[in-house]
């Protein structure tokens, strides 16, 4: 065809003419637009991210769908898994929320929402959903971080392709307010990509609740590296802490700021259907010990509280060994109250991790061994295995006879062992507060300990440093958590 300019020509007097038609009605058509958009805005129904495509609800529950809608339209949601429709009206700024009653662990399935326009959700999951939450150890993924490796984490990612694991990670985010919505990454199926950025306490954790009870599994990630535990507390959970100042603009505001985290990274979870949380978390608060044992268990009363759902199951970490730069008398301390605050915490649980520190990094690599003792935790307490053991053996009581201190322990009922090394770990001190190095012999009511240099002892203490290597263990593995049986506030340590 030859090209003698008959189709430029044809080009241009459309183009003209459409402008003319757009110039003649310019403000008749943008309000058109402008009414379309708004309708459509308003009408269709929007959900926050964690209720998305290929997500995992709690089985056997009454779990939260919820989202915004025309404030004039009534919503249905009909559930595949029994076919049944549920209907609500919504509140007058267009939000809307409802109770559905979830079957036992099964799918894929498909959820159909509408206000005369349809959303639908598909390839959902019926089974267990956790949240991991904390700062840099649980946020540690599984490709680790740079120059600081995770245990296997090759070995784990060639094995990461489990459709009934079903990851969720919120992006790091602040606010002075609390939000509605998080950014996210929404619901992933698992695959060596999406895996080797999440949390590798987290992944392992569910990967291990997922082969033990063959029902999927949902992982909920929230955390942030370096994080004081007041940021992920609300204002009305730190009203009652004289001290703390609760930002109430940006100014100055960082991830630190007390409730930021919480407004963008814990309520927008809130009321999500979940099974319970674990916990890594204090290291960034290592030199507040005395008010960490209050706030602990004060964020946990309030995150029940707020999803109305009881009691459920809280595990948490004990910060493990590492060489503090100082203050060093500090962080065992912080592991007391850690210890301290299991008995103000109802169905709770705390994983010792003496024995898989590192001297020379916060960051253990050995995360698989933190995953599998929250695992104990759970499987023993919420889904009843019976016979696993899960607690770490405590001190319970000591006995002094001249210049020996006998030690007994809870949580130790078939004795304790050193796997055949050396026990290290254990001091002895007369009145003067001066401690050294004991000497330490498994007995069958637990542990006899004696000290050259202490002849009148008074007080005795197990791996009560920043830094340790733990190796005292119940038979089953678990190490002895850390202890000391006096209340000095000052002591002095002689090798």
């Amino acid at each position: 065809m030859k090209n003698d300019g008959s189709v430029m020509s044809l080009s241009r007097v459309t183009h003209n003419t459409m402008a003319d038609i757009a110039g003649k009605h310019l403000k008749t058509g943008f309000a058109i637009l402008g009414c379309l958009l708004s309708c459509c805005c308003f009408a269709k129904i929007s959900l926050p991210s964690v209720i998305d495509n290929n997500m995992v609800l709690q089985r056997q529950s009454k779990v939260a769908l919820w989202g915004t809608t025309n404030r004039h339209t009534k919503v249905s949601i009909n559930t595949s898994w029994n076919n049944k429709t549920w209907s609500v009206n919504p509140a007058a700024d267009g939000s809307w929320k409802i109770l559905v009653q979830t079957p036992a662990a099964g799918g894929p399935y498909r959820i159909v929402f509408s206000d005369g326009d349809k959303l639908v959700l598909s390839n959902v999951l019926i089974g267990e959903v956790w949240i991991c939450s904390g700062q840099s150890n649980m946020e540690m993924p599984v490709a680790g971080f740079r120059n600081q490796p995770v245990e296997n984490s090759n070995r784990i990612l060639m094995q990461a392709n489990n459709p009934e694991i079903r990851i969720f990670s919120l992006d790091r985010n602040l606010s002075v307010t609390p939000l509605k919505d998080a950014k996210s990454s929404g619901w992933q199926t698992e695959d060596p990509a999406v895996v080797k950025k999440f949390s590798a306490v987290g992944y392992q954790f569910a990967k291990m609740i997922q082969e033990t009870l063959k029902v999927p599994v949902g992982i909920i990630g929230t955390y942030w590296g370096g994080t004081m535990i007041e940021a992920w507390m609300s204002a009305e959970s730190l009203h009652s802490f004289s001290g703390i100042k609760i930002p109430k603009d940006t100014i100055g505001v960082n991830k630190n700021s007390p409730t930021v985290l919480y407004n963008a990274m814990i309520n927008p979870l809130i009321g999500y259907g979940i099974r319970g949380m674990i916990w890594y978390q204090g290291e960034q608060n290592w030199m507040e010990p005395a008010l960490y044992e209050k706030l602990l268990p004060a964020m946990v009363r309030d995150w029940r509280k707020s999803w109305a759902s009881g009691d459920f199951p809280f595990y948490y970490v004990q910060i493990a060994p590492f060489t503090y730069p100082d203050k060093r008398e500090l962080v065992p301390r912080l592991r007391e109250a850690q210890s301290k605050s299991l008995d103000q915490i109802p169905a709770a649980g705390m994983v010792v991790t003496m024995d898989i520190g590192d001297e020379h990094t916060v960051h253990p690599r050995d995360k698989t061994t933190v995953s599998r003792r929250l695992a104990y935790w759970a499987l023993a307490n919420v889904y009843g295995k019976k016979g696993l053991e899960f607690a770490s053996p405590v001190f319970r009581s000591m006995h002094i006879s001249g210049d020996t201190i006998n030690v007994a322990f809870d949580h130790a009922e078939n004795g304790l062992t050193s796997f055949g090394r050396e026990i290290t770990g254990f001091e002895l001190a007369e009145a003067d507060s001066v401690f050294y190095p004991a000497h330490a012999v498994i007995t069958g009511k637990g542990i006899r300990l004696t000290a050259a240099r202490v002849k009148k002892p008074v007080a005795a203490r197990y791996d009560f440093r920043d830094w340790v290597q733990g190796d005292l263990f119940g038979v089953d593995g678990l190490p002895v958590t850390p202890f000391r049986t006096d209340l000095w506030e000052k002591e002095y340590y002689n090798q």
